[in-house]
């Protein structure tokens, strides 16, 4: 028991975990292993009761209480610190032995009731090392149930997602191990972008932990023209796991309703929390009145969890991933072409950008970032080759003879760089250049349609990617001084996140003159004006601001002034699930000759 005391550093899981054994071996029959006795005082924080004696009184406990010892014993193992490296060696020891009594003569005369040797955590498979780190709920609510069934009917998307995150999993579970937090938290990245490194959505979330820009720049990511940290796989991790540390906090070490205001935010969670104590309810994630999408997060991952926890009962197989490292950190000190870094590490482009998705263009910030994230088998090869490679030769030269009437930001947007680097590499100091003079600039090693991961390429696929229907057809509209996503949508009757989706952009995206954007349109729809869109004549068609009132909703409104709830949604970009407020004003287009006295 000294040692115990001295030397283990025990968590409440793990004080939980421990008592569950004692328990377990006292009912079994099992005495206190020898040389550890019940403790002089009240202050320690585990008992030891006397053990049965008499070999007449022991028993064999049974397969399944051994198979349940061992494993809550490896969960214990995971959860204590050992200061004295040989303590562990030590414990494992007393606790094979497990005599029946605490003397010597019992312990011959009752051999055959030792424990099994404790199962070690498996070092083969990333799987067993996620699932020795659980620590959230193992109970399956509807809503998890649900979620889960749906995962269980699509192995294709496992398949799919795994593979994704075959390069990504060990350096993220080894980041949550280190910081002792659940192990779930490393299946979130399926919920989040199933671990698709260049995932955006229409809040313009980003990388595979869907940062925000706001609160990316909060926990330090950086994003300029050159760098996105939000989808650097580091430098993101280790911010998302900041940020799900700080939200566990602020609710009380609430896992759960960490989770959920990682999702829709913390005042979100919090007002919800006001609500339902007024009322007098209980304020855990399951009761709480969250947005639909909230509700649903997790659920998600509980339900990922459960699959990865048993994957036979779901009918999932999970592809086998070592659980050893893949990639490797490598300081490279200075700006490089990532053409060059792929060919001095003998990788394809392609793939030094899906290990380096953070960079938009087609080399790395020369501001740093200085690090790229290579295979750990090409990181020494790598490291050699760059060494021998002169800094100056990191980046082509060109020269460029300014002509009359260029700006620094049209030269810098002709090279693809920017008008700092510019001015940083030629010593300009202001933004004045004269005609004749000459720039020193640094441009790429290949033709810029080779860089296939660039910001700008990605989005040139975006755009040429045609929906599923073949009924459509695509359309180039170039932004006028003026335009907004919600007069574009009126005009081609399409709805304001399918232009933002069609054009990678989002929908609080600001467009800007001359900036082009890709439509598709039926191919036997007629254009019409956002004052022609219920089909009547133009001259009796009107736009009206609608106030709700309490008690409205959205079929009573749809019913009062003869127009669709679709066409409701898509005037005012109103998302499924989002309720009415009063004193809220709406756009509607009404044919007056079908109103009576609601105009």
């Amino acid at each position: 028991m000294n040692i115990l005391k001295q030397n283990l550093c025990l968590s409440g899981s793990a004080r939980c975990y421990l008592a569950v054994i004692c328990s377990l071996l006292l009912i079994t029959g099992c005495a206190t292993p020898a040389g550890i006795q019940q403790p002089a005082t009240e202050e320690a924080s585990i008992e030891y009761m006397p053990a049965v004696t008499g070999p007449s009184e022991a028993r064999l406990p049974d397969e399944e209480t051994v198979e349940t010892i061992a494993i809550l014993w490896g969960k214990f193992r995971t959860h204590i610190a050992l200061p004295d490296p040989d303590l562990q060696a030590s414990l494992n020891e007393t606790l094979a032995e497990s005599p029946t009594t605490g003397t010597p003569e019992n312990s011959r005369a009752s051999a055959e009731t030792t424990l099994p040797t404790p199962v070690p955590k498996s070092e083969t498979d990333i799987w067993s090392r996620i699932r020795n780190g659980f620590l959230m709920s193992d109970k399956l609510p509807r809503r998890v149930k649900l979620e889960a069934e749906w995962y269980s009917h699509h192995q294709g998307y496992f398949d799919r997602t795994i593979e994704r995150a075959r390069p990504y999993l060990h350096l993220i579970v080894s980041a949550i191990d280190a910081r002792g937090i659940p192990m779930e938290i490393a299946l979130l990245p399926i919920v989040e972008s199933a671990f698709q490194p260049f995932a955006y959505s229409h809040g313009r979330a980003a990388g595979i932990w869907q940062f925000i820009p706001a609160t990316a720049r909060r926990f330090g990511l950086k994003q300029n023209w050159w760098y996105d940290g939000r989808r650097d796989i580091l430098a993101s991790t280790n911010a998302a796991l900041d940020y799900l540390q700080q939200l566990n906090r602020e609710f009380n070490g609430d896992w759960e309703l960490a989770l959920a205001a990682y999702n829709s935010g913390s005042g979100t969670v919090r007002k919800a929390i006001r609500k339902n104590k007024r009322r007098q309810k209980p304020t855990d994630f399951w009761h709480l009145q969250l947005p639909r999408e909230t509700r649903a997060y997790v659920p998600k991952l509980l339900a990922l969890r459960a699959i990865v926890e048993n994957p036979a009962r779901f009918d999932i197989k999970l592809t086998s991933i070592p659980d050893k490292p893949y990639l490797a950190a490598i300081d490279i000190n200075a700006q490089i072409d990532l053409a060059l870094a792929a060919e001095l590490a003998d990788i394809s482009l392609e793939e030094i950008y899906r290990l380096n998705p953070a960079f938009n263009h087609w080399a790395t910030d020369p501001d740093g970032p200085h690090r790229l994230l290579l295979p750990l088998a090409k990181a020494e090869g790598f490291k050699h080759a760059l060494t021998e490679l002169p800094r100056a030769q990191r980046i082509r030269w060109q020269r460029h003879r300014i002509r009359p009437g260029e700006t620094l930001g049209h030269i810098a947007q002709k090279y693809r760089t920017t008008v700092k680097v510019l001015k940083r590499v030629n010593k300009i100091a202001g933004h004045m250049i004269r005609a004749g003079k000459n720039l020193i600039i640094p441009v790429a090693t290949r033709s810029i349609q080779q860089y296939t991961l660039t910001a700008g390429q990605r989005l040139k696929r975006i755009k040429a990617r045609a929906p599923a229907s073949s009924s459509k057809k695509k359309t180039i509209h170039r932004v006028r001084r003026g335009d907004t996503f919600w007069d574009l949508s009126r005009k081609y009757q399409v709805t304001v996140r399918q232009l933002a989706r069609w054009n990678g952009l989002s929908p609080r995206d600001i467009l800007k003159p001359g900036q082009k954007l890709v439509i598709w349109q039926r191919k036997t729809a007629a254009i019409k004006t956002p004052l022609d869109l219920s089909g009547a004549r133009k001259n009796t068609t009107r736009r009206i601001r609608y106030t709700v009132r309490k008690g409205d909703s959205l079929a009573r409104i749809s019913q009062r002034f003869r127009v669709r709830i679709s066409q409701l949604r898509n005037w005012n970009d109103l998302p499924k699930g989002r309720y009415l407020q009063p004193g809220q004003r709406l756009t509607l287009y009404v044919d007056v000759t079908r109103q009576t006295e609601n105009i």
